[in-house]
């Protein structure tokens, strides 16, 4: 499959980030009439990078001056390879040292260092600053990363630094696309015609036109109308994918960035996060208990307070640090998330690290907290488990295992509790992963009875089609199965109901459709084709299939063929007499005398009753079934 990746652009300000940028992609991500004017970048900046068969690279250039330091952590935390940018006549400034310092709490393991400008010094100044550079990087995450030498403006090195970005990042696995949909929303703003649209870095999973989806922490549903990638419309986004998406039903003031565009309700909202903490190197001032911080954690930047467990303050780095964190306002993350922490004033990055549990609770200061911190921190054997099931949705034992590294007989064991459910003797799922199933298949009946209320229910083929990129497809109908059985949804031959749904004609248009059927009633077996009762009844031509598949379903009316049609109750009037008045067999003209009609219409009905299979033909005549 198809891989996609995004990569970084950091460094100090005025290292040539944007101008490195540009000479890559042939954009200029520098968009804003103040960054033009002051020539720094404010906001994060997108340009795509590379697209062939196997991968598609965009690049995000992230501002590097110190007031724009929360826009470089929300762009950097949705990357995949950060290229740091180092100015050959300044070499390593103090916002290139406070970037590595962010690369290396985010988590991010791949690197390239590009020298710039070098044409403004000479080549022996150049070796000096690599040197520097060198012992920078010593002890950090990039200290075996590549060097480039380049200058943007005559192009040396742009190809070389290109193509080693392309083979490194073929050589790595791209993000889960299997998992739930979440992109953490970094920009909002609205498109005259459009409407409202979020930007983002597709975190995991993947979204699709058309899918429903809610912002979080608040719940807000939507749906995704369009889908942009690269500037260029798209059916789907993937993880790893820069992505903007049109959303419908909000407006630009209902959205903040920070806020989280997901898939699932399952993603956990909080503001209390057991955490695991390193500090930078060299702390200027002490951090203390309970001292306010800025948390940053996805694009989200909330205030809030640092809670110790074994210690009143912290003056140095002593490795990770098992803590909480106590945000003011909620935001969603899950085990494994990366967050920076700031000191609002003075400001300063003082450190950062990952969440334990996203859902800690009040603790007793002690070691017995810490105790209680450092196992949740290694995981149980039912956290790596349920972990396991949450990316793949179903499992055999032998593959959990496998995940897992538990032996067989504890995976068994644990399987049993109540968290877990067994789909057949051999695979299982979550409880909480049949229930999220569940609620999505409920969610998208609503919305097509709400669209489409005439009809019986949504198709199960496709149904089933619909949601398989997301769950496997045994899975959806596993939980089908089980929610018909528990009648949670209803089933109607192939289509599908929720929960008390029936079929009805929409308010608006309920007494023009009786005018109709009044009117067809009144004329009895000698009607007119049914298309000049449904113009004269004014109701609108889009809704003419969906209404006449209604009233036949309901058998309201049935149809003699294409063009007549009867009121239901003629048609089962002119059967009863036609049954009480002939024998077993019988010709059309015994049918006439009974009925009184001309072929035009009898005809027509005598071969309904034939499809019905209320008589069979048998040369010239007819006999009851």
């Amino acid at each position: 499959m198809k891989r996609y990746f995004t990569i970084g652009m950091a460094g100090h300000i005025d290292h040539g980030k944007t101008t490195l940028t540009k000479a890559l992609t042939n954009v200029d991500t520098d968009r804003l009439k103040e960054e033009k004017e002051r020539q720094i970048s404010i906001e994060l900046g997108f340009a795509p990078l590379h697209e062939d068969e196997e991968i598609q690279i965009s690049v995000v250039d992230v501002p590097g001056h110190e007031r724009f330091i929360r826009q470089m952590i929300a762009g950097v935390a949705g990357i995949d390879l950060v290229i740091l940018a180092v100015a050959a006549d300044e070499g390593v400034m103090p916002q290139t040292r406070e970037h590595l310092e962010i690369l290396d709490f985010l988590g991010i393991r791949n690197g390239i260092v590009a020298i710039t400008k070098i044409d403004r010094v000479d080549e022996e100044f150049t070796g000096l600053v690599k040197e520097e550079i060198l012992e920078e990087l010593k002890g950090t995450v990039f200290e075996d990363v590549p060097f480039i030498l380049t200058d943007s403006l005559s192009g040396k090195g742009i190809e070389e630094l290109k193509q080693l970005i392309i083979l490194t990042l073929k050589e790595r696995d791209t993000r889960d696309a299997k998992g739930a949909f979440r992109l953490p929303i970094d920009q909002v703003f609205t498109v005259k015609g459009q409407g409202t649209v979020v930007r983002g870095t597709v975190y995991e999973g993947k979204v699709e036109e058309g899918q429903l989806l809610k912002i979080m922490p608040n719940g807000i549903e939507t749906r995704a109308r369009q889908l942009q990638v690269h500037h260029q419309p798209a059916k789907a986004a993937f993880a790893g994918q820069r992505a903007a998406i049109n959303l419908s039903g909000v407006s630009k003031e209902d959205i903040e960035r920070g806020e989280v565009l997901v898939s699932s309700e399952h993603f956990s909202v909080t503001k209390t996060i057991d955490v695991a903490v390193r500090m930078v190197g060299d702390l200027e001032h002490i951090v203390k208990q309970r001292m306010p911080i800025k948390c940053h954690i996805g694009t989200a930047e909330v205030m809030g307070k640092i809670v110790f467990f074994d210690r009143n303050d912290l003056s140095n780095s002593e490795g990770e640090i098992l803590c909480q964190l106590r945000l003011e306002e909620e935001v969603v993350a899950k085990r494994g998330d990366r967050f920076i922490l700031r000191r609002p004033s003075p400001q300063e990055t003082i450190g950062g690290g990952w969440v334990i549990d996203p859902n800690g609770e009040k603790y007793r200061f002690g070691q017995k907290t810490i105790e209680n911190l450092s196992r949740k921190k290694e995981g149980t054997p039912k956290d790596r488990i349920k972990a396991a099931l949450s990316d793949d949705k179903v499992l055999t034992v032998s593959e959990i295992t496998a995940k897992t590294s538990l032996d067989e007989l504890t995976v068994k064991e644990i399987l049993k509790e109540e968290d877990f459910l067994s789909i057949n003797s051999k695979e299982f799922t979550l409880v909480a992963i049949k229930e999220a199933v569940e609620e999505e298949i409920a969610d998208r009946l609503n919305e097509f009875h709400l669209e489409n209320p005439m009809k019986q229910g949504a198709n199960k083929a496709e149904l089933l089609q619909a949601m398989q990129n997301k769950y496997p497809k045994m899975l959806v109908e596993f939980v089908l199965n089980a929610a018909i059985e528990e009648s949670a949804f209803q089933r109607k031959g192939q289509f599908l109901q929720n929960k008390g749904f029936y079929p009805h004609v929409p308010k608006s248009w309920q007494k023009r459709t009786d005018n109709l059927l009044a009117d067809l009633k009144k004329d009895g077996y000698k009607v007119k084709p049914f298309d000049e009762y449904y113009a004269s009844a004014g109701i609108p031509e889009n809704l003419k299939g969906d209404l006449k598949r209604y009233l036949e379903d309901q058998e309201i009316v049935v149809p003699l063929d294409a063009q007549y049609y009867w009121h239901g109750d003629h048609f089962r009037k002119a059967v009863e007499e036609l049954k009480k008045s002939t024998a077993a067999e019988f010709e059309v003209g015994n049918a006439k005398d009974v009925l009184g009609l001309s072929r035009k219409y009898m005809i027509p009905f005598l071969e309904k009753l034939d499809t019905l299979g209320m008589t069979r033909r048998a040369e010239n005549k007819r006999i009851w079934i």
